[in-house]
C-alpha cells in the first residue's frame, strides 16, 4: 500500500490513512487515500458530518472501523506536504505543553483559505504616470505605495490603507499614477541577495559575527546567547548570520517581541539584502498571512520576520532563527496553546539542525543559565557601536524631594530635563503604566470602579475619554457620578500612568514639544512609526513613554533619561520581579547617548539602598545574574526546579471550587514524583471576562518528570459545567 524511499510516505488510493484535523477531537480520523493516492503530510479536505475541514495526513490508518463506513479524502490541497520535522515538533511541543493535537494543528495552519485553488487577482501598485489634479485622497494612496517599498495591495487594501474610497483609487489608474494588474493571488517574493555588502563593523562587531557565520555553516545544531550592550550593533551582528544562511541556500525566521519595532526593522534587512522580507503577525492582511505560509512551504520566502507564532510556518529548509530581545515576557503566549517561544525555537532549531541566536542586553536568567551548564555558548558585545559610550547611571532619592501630592517629576529631575532642552537635547521620562491613572476612586464612599466582567479596576485612559480594563479590553465611559453612592463631583483619579505625566509635562515645561509612545494610543502601526520617525529626526523635546520605548529605538538626539517611578515592578511576590526590573530600567536606560553626546540615566526611587536598584546602577550584571541564580537555586524554582500553573475557571464559582479542592485531595501522582502542589487560591485576578479563576501551583525538581504526573491527575477528573482546566507548563506570570 506504500511506495517511495520511506516506509509508509505514500499512500496508493484506497489505502487506509489516519487524519489529523484541527477539530476538537481525541483521535485520528481515519479515511481513505483519494483519487492518485497522497503524501504522509498532504494538507488534504476531508468529510466530517455534512462538513468539510482541513487535515494532514499523519500516517497509517488504525483500522479499528467498520471499513464499509470509512469515507475518502475529498481532495487533496495544494500546498507543500507537511515535513517530517515539522510534525515531530507539533508532536513534541503538545507534549510538553500538554495541548491537544488537533489546537496544535490550528496553529500552525492559522492562514485564511489555504484550501483555495490557484488563482489571479487585480492587484495595485504605483506607477509613474501623473495627475493632472493631486488631491489629499490620492496624496494618501501614493504616500502608501511608496511606504511599503512598491508592493502590490488589492482595491480594498490598498483604500483602507490610505484611508479613501476604491473609486478614488481606481480613479488614479487611467493616468498611470497606479498600475492594476493581474497576479497570482500568492507571488513569490523578490529574492534577497547575501553578497550585497553590510555595514563597516567594529572589531567587537566583526569576532561576533565570525562566530555566528561559522555556526550556520557547520550546518548542524547550536544555541547561541548574544549578549550586547545596548547600542553595541546587535542586529548588525546577527545579520551577518542570516547572510551565511542565505548563501547556503536555506532559511531564516527572526522573532521580534512587538509590532512596533517592525518596520524599523524591515528597513534594515531591505538595506543589507536589497529587498524586503516577509512578515508574518497580527498587522498585516489576511491575504498577506496566506502568500507567506504558501511561499514559506514552498521555500519561496527566505527570511520571514515576524511574531512568535511564527515559529509553527512551514518551513522547508530552516536554517536559523533569532530571536531578538529573547528575555521579553512577550514570548510567552498566555492563552490557547500555553508556550515559550524562545524555548520552542531552540527546540525547532534541534530539529532542524539549525543554528539559533538569542540575542539581547539583559538575558533571561533561563538563558544565563544554559550558558553557564554549556548548553549554549556566549557572544558578547562589551562596546557601543562607534563614539558611543554607556550612560551614567544615577538615584534621585525622592525621600529628600518636596512634591505636591498630585505630580511625580522630583525637582531635581525637573533641571537636568530643562538643562537637555536648553542644549537642543532630548529627554525621555518613563512610566510602565499605560492610560491617565490606574484607579478612578470615590471620595466619599471609597469605591473603586471595577470591569463588569472581571475582578480587576478599570484604568482611566483620559485622552480617549473612556475606563479600560487591561484584562478583558472592556471599555465604558468616565462616569459622572459615583456608580455607588450616586454622589456626583467625588470620583478622583488616584496614582500616574503615562497620560497624566504627560498632563504634568504640559505645565511644568510648557514650552516643550511633548511626544507620548504607549501602544493604546496609536490606532494604526504606520501612525507609530510616523510618530517614531519624528523623535528622531529631533522634532521633539521631551518623550513619555511606557516599555514600548524600552526596545529596539534609536534616538540619536536623546541624552536623558528619568524612569520616574523604578521601584514599581519590586512591588508583589513574583519570583521574575528582580529580573524584569533590572531588564526593564537597563534596557531602557540604554536609549540615552547611544550617538556622540554622552547619556544619563536617573530613577526616582524611594529605595535606594534595594539590592536591584543598587545592582542597576552599578551595572555589575555578572553580579547580579549570581546572585539571583543562586536565590532561585536555593529555593528550587526555575531554572533550578520545575513548575506548573494548573487554571480552573467557570461561570460557576462553587464548581470551580469544588474541582480544585478536589484536585488538592488527590494529587498522589503529583506526591509520587516529589512534587508539591499550593492551592487552590483565587487566581490574582480571580474573574476575567465573567469566569471566575482558581489556581494551583506545582513545584518539583529538575529532572521530574511533571507532564505525565500532571497528565494522570488532571485525567482522574471530568469537570462539570462549563468548568475548564488549564495547565503551564513554565508559568511566566501568575495573574
Amino acid at each position: 500500500m506504500t511506495r517511495g524511499n520511506a516506509a509508509k510516505s505514500y499512500f496508493d488510493e484506497g489505502a487506509l490513512i489516519g487524519v489529523l484535523t484541527a477539530q476538537p477531537l481525541d483521535r485520528l480520523l481515519d479515511y481513505k487515500a483519494p483519487e492518485g493516492g497522497c503524501h504522509l503530510g498532504a494538507f488534504v479536505e476531508v468529510p466530517l458530518g455534512p462538513r468539510k475541514v482541513l487535515g494532514v495526513v499523519w500516517g497509517a490508518g488504525r483500522g479499528d472501523f467498520d471499513i464499509s463506513k470509512v469515507r475518502s479524502v475529498i481532495r487533496v490541497l495544494d500546498a507543500a506536504p507537511m515535513r517530517d520535522e515539522m510534525r515531530v515538533f507539533l508532536t513534541r511541543v503538545a507534549e510538553y505543553t500538554l495541548t491537544p493535537m488537533p489546537a496544535m494543528l490550528r496553529l500552525a495552519t492559522r492562514a485564511p483559505g489555504l484550501g483555495n485553488p490557484p488563482s489571479m487577482r487585480t492587484v495595485y501598485r504605483l506607477g509613474s504616470g501623473q495627475m493632472p489634479r493631486m488631491t489629499d485622497a490620492r496624496a494618501r494612496v501614493i504616500d502608501v505605495l511608496r511606504e511599503y517599498g512598491g508592493l502590490a495591495f488589492t482595491l480594498k487594501e490598498l483604500a483602507e490603507m490610505a484611508g479613501v474610497s476604491t473609486s478614488v483609487v481606481k480613479g488614479m489608474v487611467e493616468p498611470g499614477a497606479v498600475i492594476a494588474e493581474d497576479a497570482p493571488r500568492d507571488a513569490d517574493y523578490p529574492r534577497l541577495d547575501p553578497a550585497l555588502p553590510g555595514k563597516a563593523l567594529s572589531a567587537d562587531q566583526a569576532t561576533a559575527a565570525t562566530a555566528l557565520r561559522e555556526g550556520v555553516a557547520s550546518g548542524t545544531y547550536g544555541t547561541t546567547l548574544l549578549k550586547g550592550v545596548t547600542g553595541a550593533g546587535k542586529t548588525e551582528v546577527y545579520l551577518e548570520a542570516v547572510a551565511e544562511c542565505l548563501a547556503a541556500g536555506r532559511q531564516a525566521l527572526v522573532l521580534l517581541p512587538e509590532i512596533a519595532l517592525t518596520a524599523e526593522f524591515l528597513e534594515r534587512v531591505q538595506e543589507r539584502f536589497g529587498a524586503l522580507p516577509a512578515e508574518w503577525h497580527s498587522g498585516v492582511t489576511m491575504t498577506e498571512r496566506r502568500r507567506c505560509w504558501r511561499m514559506v512551504g514552498e521555500g519561496r520566502a527566505q527570511v520571514v520576520v515576524g511574531a512568535r507564532s511564527a515559529l509553527f510556518l512551514p518551513f522547508q529548509n530552516l536554517g536559523l532563527i533569532v530571536v531578538d530581545e529573547e528575555h521579553d515576557q512577550s514570548y510567552k503566549q498566555e492563552d490557547g496553546v500555553l508556550y515559550s517561544a524562545r524555548d520552542m525555537a531552540v527546540l525547532r532549531g534541534s530539529l532542524n539542525s539549525a543554528q539559533v541566536v538569542l540575542a539581547s542586553a539583559t538575558p533571561s536568567l533561563e538563558s544565563w543559565a544554559n550558558v553557564e551548564a554549556g548548553k549554549y555558548r556566549r557572544v558578547d558585545l562589551s562596546t557601543r557601536f562607534g563614539p558611543a559610550v554607556m550612560p551614567r547611571m544615577g538615584a534621585i532619592d525622592m525621600r529628600g524631594e518636596t512634591l505636591p501630592a498630585n505630580r511625580w517629576i522630583s525637582g531635581s529631575l525637573q533641571g537636568e530635563v530643562r538643562a537637555r532642552m536648553a542644549k537642543g537635547e532630548q529627554s525621555l521620562l518613563f512610566i510602565n503604566r499605560r492610560g491617565y491613572a490606574p484607579i478612578t476612586l470615590c471620595r466619599a464612599c471609597g469605591h473603586q470602579i471595577g470591569c463588569d466582567h472581571c475582578d480587576a479596576r478599570m484604568v482611566e485612559h483620559r485622552f480617549l475619554k473612556r475606563l479600560m480594563c487591561h484584562q478583558c479590553g472592556e471599555t465604558k465611559p468616565i462616569p459622572e457620578v459615583c456608580p455607588n453612592c450616586q454622589k456626583e463631583g467625588t470620583l478622583a483619579a488616584v496614582g500616574p500612568g503615562v497620560e497624566r505625566l504627560a498632563e504634568e509635562v504640559g505645565e511644568v515645561f510648557s514650552d516643550a514639544r511633548v511626544a507620548v509612545l504607549s501602544s493604546d494610543l496609536f490606532g494604526s502601526a504606520r501612525a507609530l512609526k510616523e510618530q517614531i520617525k519624528a523623535i528622531a529626526e529631533g522634532d521633539v523635546d521631551i518623550i513619555i513613554g511606557t516599555q514600548l520605548v524600552a526596545k529596539g529605538h534609536n534616538f540619536p538626539k536623546l541624552t536623558l533619561v528619568g524612569v520616574i517611578d523604578a521601584d514599581l515592578g519590586l512591588q508583589g511576590s513574583d519570583l521574575r520581579a528582580a529580573e524584569r526590573t533590572f531588564q526593564l530600567i537597563r534596557q531602557v536606560a540604554g536609549r540615552a547617548g547611544r550617538a556622540d553626546v554622552p547619556g544619563t540615566a536617573l530613577l526616582q526611587t524611594y529605595q535606594p539602598e534595594h539590592p536591584v536598584i543598587r545592582a542597576i546602577l552599578s551595572g555589575d550584571e555578572e553580579g547580579f545574574w549570581a546572585a539571583e541564580a543562586s536565590e532561585r537555586r536555593a529555593a528550587g524554582v526555575p531554572p533550578y526546579g520545575r513548575m506548573a500553573g494548573v487554571i480552573l475557571s467557570g461561570s460557576d464559582v462553587q464548581n470551580v471550587f469544588d474541582l480544585g479542592n478536589e484536585l488538592a485531595r488527590r494529587d498522589a501522582p503529583m506526591r509520587a514524583i516529589g512534587a508539591q502542589v499550593f492551592g487552590p487560591a483565587p487566581a490574582p485576578i480571580a474573574r476575567v471576562r465573567g469566569r471566575h479563576r482558581v489556581r494551583l501551583l506545582v513545584k518539583a525538581d529538575k529532572g521530574a518528570p511533571i507532564q505525565a504526573a500532571l497528565r494522570d491527575w488532571v485525567g482522574q477528573f471530568k469537570p462539570r459545567g462549563d468548568t475548564r482546566v488549564q495547565i503551564d507548563i513554565d508559568p511566566q506570570s501568575f495573574y
